[in-house]
Formats: structure tokens, C-alpha cells, sequence
């Protein structure tokens, strides 16, 4: 008698322990950047778990701290982890060399797409890379622009996607990158601090989009909720 409510006891234990550990696996993790334009905070996607745990990764190492947004194109995105704060080709150099793994793709088109406001990983072009793989430190925020129904239909007849309603709907009303899906990995999204994205796609930049004045990442911190 004792033996079996000692048996059930330690089964419902294991279950509570395991469905706690599943809640907490399948929560999403939000990270807060603070910039010189002001803060904003993104949600890491759990379909995507390797380039979530990488990223998170190098927030605990603080890893972005003084990193700045190298290339910024008003209407299509913002990218950040070219280089250091006053950094030069050396630091350029050194910061390609200290983060020169790549990151298996993990591609969820249609689920996780090119919208506005995506967090997605950074790569070398196909010539070079043609398994598409991921920077593991490099990444952009998609700021984009509208499409009309036509232009989205024939983009994605030559890809060889399907377009879903949902998605074009996204892509109508809230516009986007879509000619980079199925090309580059969507792995979360800015949930607050839209205008400081706006902000920073806005700055004035040179002939090679970098910003004409440093833009650049303080600090990053896990929010705990």
C-alpha cells in the first residue's frame, strides 16, 4: 500500500517537474538593448533554438556592449556587429575572427517571415555560403516598406514560395523584407521601442550606409517576466 502511494506520489512529481521544465523551455525570452538613440527590447523565437541560445549566449557575455549598427538603409533594415565603438579595420578584423563560426540555417517560412520589426542573422551571400548558414554575432532589424498584391505575388511565384493570406496580409498592412525569406533566418522580433528603430533608420549615412554619426549598443540585459 505505502509502496504504491509512494510510486504515484514520485509519478506525479516527475510529471509536474517535466511539464514546469516544458513551460519553462517554451517561454520566450526577451532581451533589452539600450542604445545611444534610446531602448529597445526584442523576443527571441523558441522555433529557432540554436540561434536563440547563441544570441543569448553572447548577452551574458555581454558580447554587443560598444558594438555599433554598421550599415543602415531607411525603408529596409538596420544591421549592427561590424565593428566596435571608434573602432578601426583592425577591431574589424579581430571581431570577424573572434565570432567566425556559423549557425545552421533554421528557416520557418511561412510561421516566422520578413516583417516589419523581425530580429533576423546575418550571413555571407550564396557564392560563398551556399547552405545559407548564419553569422553567430551579426545580426538586422527588418524597418522595411509596403508592397502592393501584385508586386508580392510575382516576388514570390519566382522564389518558389507559397505567399498565404496571412502573410501577405502582414506584408499589406505592415510591410517588410520578403524577398529575404527563405534566405536568412528569422529568429524574434522587437516587441517595444518601435520609434527608436525608426529613429536609427532615419540617420544620416555615407556612400556605404554606414551612419555618418556613431550608432552604437550600450548594454543588453535578459528581462526576466
Amino acid at each position: 500500500m505505502l509502496r504504491t502511494i509512494f510510486i504515484t506520489l514520485t509519478v506525479i512529481a516527475l510529471t509536474t517537474l517535466s511539464v514546469l521544465a516544458q513551460s519553462l523551455t517554451e517561454k520566450e525570452v526577451m532581451i533589452e538593448f539600450k542604445t545611444n538613440k534610446g531602448t529597445f527590447i526584442v523576443k527571441l523565437y523558441n522555433e529557432t533554438p540554436k540561434h536563440r541560445d547563441n544570441f543569448l549566449k553572447l548577452v551574458r557575455n555581454n558580447s554587443y556592449d560598444n558594438i555599433i549598427f554598421h550599415r543602415v538603409i531607411n525603408g529596409f533594415m538596420i544591421q549592427a556587429g561590424g565593428n566596435v565603438l571608434k573602432g578601426n579595420e583592425e577591431t574589424k578584423t579581430q571581431l570577424e575572427e573572434q565570432h567566425k563560426e556559423t549557425l545552421e540555417a533554421e528557416f520557418m517560412y511561412p510561421k516566422l517571415f520578413h516583417k516589419q520589426g523581425v530580429l533576423a542573422a546575418a550571413r555571407i551571400g550564396d557564392d560563398e555560403n551556399p547552405e545559407k548558414r548564419s553569422s553567430s554575432f551579426q545580426f538586422y532589424i527588418v524597418t522595411g516598406k509596403f508592397f502592393l498584391d501584385h508586386e508580392l505575388e510575382k516576388m514570390f511565384k519566382k522564389k518558389g514560395l507559397p505567399l498565404p493570406k496571412e502573410v501577405k496580409d502582414v506584408y499589406l498592412g505592415k510591410g517588410g523584407a520578403p524577398h529575404l525569406d527563405g534566405e536568412y533566418t528569422v529568429f524574434g522580433e522587437v516587441i517595444k521601442g518601435d520609434r527608436v528603430i525608426d529613429k536609427i533608420q532615419h540617420i544620416e549615412t555615407d556612400d556605404e550606409d554606414a551612419p555618418i554619426k556613431p550608432v552604437y549598443i550600450k548594454s543588453t540585459k535578459i528581462i526576466d517576466k
